[in-house]
């Protein structure tokens, strides 16, 4: 059991408060002074049980400069040492703390992989197994400061290593070198990175791409609700960005400067996903880390929880996230101990969730609980005015981190796009015209450069907006019909044979409709 004592900071103090233990015959395994001003003790008493607690708390608090004794599930160094432990488990690339002679002091789970052992069989590790023409602890000593980009080869990748060294103080005040911290970057990734720097660089509402009325008009409606401190419902198919624009709704909150999470429940077993959300404690099954795990909720304390995929969510969890929408606490797996957080909850789904709880697949009180603010991502196909301008967007973005001169977009590859039905969203959209590009040697690209797969193709009247007079709703069909052929025809005379119609009428509704330059 852990103990915090709110106590006042006077000398023999500690001995005063241990002394209660050791009469009773209780090991007191550690304990931590914490707080601003020393104010607080914590105290590890592996065999103390709580009834032992309730007949001692009085005794404990009656010694002079003991303000109040409870119970907690962590030690401060515990707590320090499980967030640093799950920030390194989220970084992707392998990093790594070495000591001056060149052995691995820590490591992240990447890290692990590379070397090709478990986790905890890296400590102790000598990195001349996998660097023996590289002394590490010697280019440290010589250059004692930060080195970025040194080009390595470890097990017959190449990376490029950020060393930063690792100072420690000595009495005189002088520093000496303790270490380095190294972090390795696959140089076949370099590419990818510089494209997600630049990705990063715009955040928030400004980094959705705005092509079409209907998005400008879901981002107004998202911004009015974004500083609302309530819970959010994102509903849209998959690859419309709906975790986009919960991060953007987070920055635009009050919470904007705190953490940002997320949790995809689709495909998790329901115990990871339990410890995944809410964490365990100390021994709550066989294999559980000694010191147990923090959830992300706690990770995000005073932040932004977003669960993807909400509607996928196992009835046990369903009523826990209940229980914590209602009054902020839970449990930790194999605790008994209240947990009380302020975090705000936004959920993501592809599923109709009014429908999943008339079927009894989800909670009607927690859909409720979750439907306090809503918005609805329309899918692609409902924005095609936006096309032409999403992809050229693309195309930008695409030349920019391959590297090559920006290609045009052919009347007839954007006729293709303008009548594929698009089952994967915008981000399908992104990959399908970075493979275009990748593809491209000219200057521009061709619909045969588009790697348009017809599984999933919308039947009959699917994807038509149904809405206005019949002239535009028999408008909308003849444009389809139009950018459909088009690609296989590519001129109004051609079109028009296929058709049976003029090709002067072919030209003018491929002008009307902005699909190719109505060529003859």
């Amino acid at each position: 059991m852990r103990l915090r004592f709110h106590c006042q900071n006077r000398v023999g103090i500690l001995r005063d408060i241990v002394a209660p233990f050791a009469d009773y015959g209780l090991n007191v395994a550690r304990g931590e002074v914490g707080g601003e001003h020393g104010n607080a003790i914590y105290l590890h008493v592996p065999n103390l049980l709580n009834a032992q607690l309730t007949t001692l708390k009085p005794e404990l608090e009656a010694v002079p400069g003991v303000f109040g004794v409870r119970r907690v599930s962590l030690m401060p160094s515990e707590r320090r040492h499980l967030e640093l432990d799950a920030l390194l488990s989220s970084l992707s690339d392998p990093v790594m703390s070495i000591d001056m002679e060149g052995h691995i002091v820590a490591a992240n789970r990447a890290a692990g992989q590379l070397l090709g052992v478990r986790i905890d069989e890296v400590p102790g590790l000598s990195l001349d197994r996998y660097l023996p023409d590289l002394d590490l602890p010697a280019l440290i000593r010589r250059n004692n400061a930060r080195v970025n980009g040194l080009r390595i080869k470890l097990r017959d990748a190449t990376f490029l290593a950020d060393i930063a060294p690792l100072h420690r103080e000595h009495q005189d005040d002088v520093a000496s070198l303790a270490g380095a911290v190294v972090t390795l970057h696959s140089a076949d990734r370099i590419g990818e990175r510089i494209y997600h720097v630049q990705r990063q660089e715009l955040r928030g509402f400004e980094a959705i791409f705005q092509a079409s009325p209907r998005l400008q008009a879901l981002i107004r409606e998202a911004r009015r609700m974004a500083p609302l401190d309530a819970p959010l419902l994102i509903q849209g198919e998959t690859g419309t960005g709906k975790e986009l624009l919960a991060r953007a709704c987070h920055l635009a909150s009050a919470r904007g400067q705190a953490p940002f999470m997320a949790l995809n429940c689709a495909g998790l077993p329901e115990s990871m996903a339990e410890t995944e959300l809410f964490g365990y404690a100390s021994g709550a099954f066989e294999g559980a880390r000694p010191e147990g795990k923090l959830g992300l909720l706690e990770l995000t304390a005073g932040g932004t929880i977003f669960l993807d995929e909400v509607g996928e969510m196992s009835p046990r969890l369903q009523v826990k996230l209940l229980r914590f929408l209602q009054d902020g606490g839970f449990r930790r797996v194999g605790s008994d101990e209240e947990t009380w957080l302020d975090v705000r909850v936004i959920c993501a789904t592809q599923q109709d969730l009014p429908r999943l709880c008339a079927e009894g697949h989800f909670r009607q009180d927690l859909y409720h609980r979750l439907n306090v603010l809503s918005l609805t991502v329309p899918p692609l196909r409902e924005c095609r005015d936006g096309i032409e301008a999403l992809a050229v967007h693309f195309i930008d973005r695409a030349a920019r981190q391959i590297g090559c001169r920006l290609p045009a977009l052919s009347p007839a590859a954007l006729a293709r796009l303008s009548a594929y039905h698009w089952p994967g969203n915008v981000r399908q959209l992104e990959n399908v015209l970075f493979q275009a590009v990748s593809l491209c040697e000219g200057d521009t690209i061709e619909a045969s450069h588009l790697r348009l797969p017809d599984v999933g193709e919308a039947p009959g009247l699917a994807g038509i907006d149904l809405e206005g007079s019949l002239a535009e709703i028999l408008g909308e069909v003849e444009r389809r019909v139009l950018a459909a052929l088009y690609p296989q025809h590519p001129s109004s005379r051609q079109l028009g044979k296929r058709l049976g119609v003029s090709h002067t009428t072919i030209a003018n509704k491929l002008k009307r409709h902005g699909l190719g330059a109505g060529e003859e």
